[in-house]
């Protein structure tokens, strides 16, 4: 399959209980995440990680799907034609 570019927000709404399981899959998708950016949103007491990924659209929907799946986390993802 063709590699596509991307670009995925994740907002974590409880940093506590979310953010071990994110990081966990972030670490399984590592090589596919070419940067990363978290910023902490303190007024509004969430985080938000912007990610930019290279993969095919399976490997991008497993990884987004995994995400979406936990608990206090909102995923949007964003695909690009190279």
């Amino acid at each position: 399959m063709n590699k596509r570019m991307g670009v995925i927000a994740i907002v974590i709404k409880n940093r506590k209980v979310s953010s071990p399981r994110v990081n966990t899959i972030l670490s399984e998708y590592g090589d596919i995440i070419i940067g990363r950016m978290g910023v902490p949103y303190k007024e509004k007491k969430l985080n938000v990680i912007a990610l930019i990924v290279e993969a095919n659209t399976d490997q991008i929907g497993a990884f987004t799907g995994k995400l979406g799946i936990i608990p206090q986390v909102e995923v949007k993802s964003i695909l690009i034609t190279k």
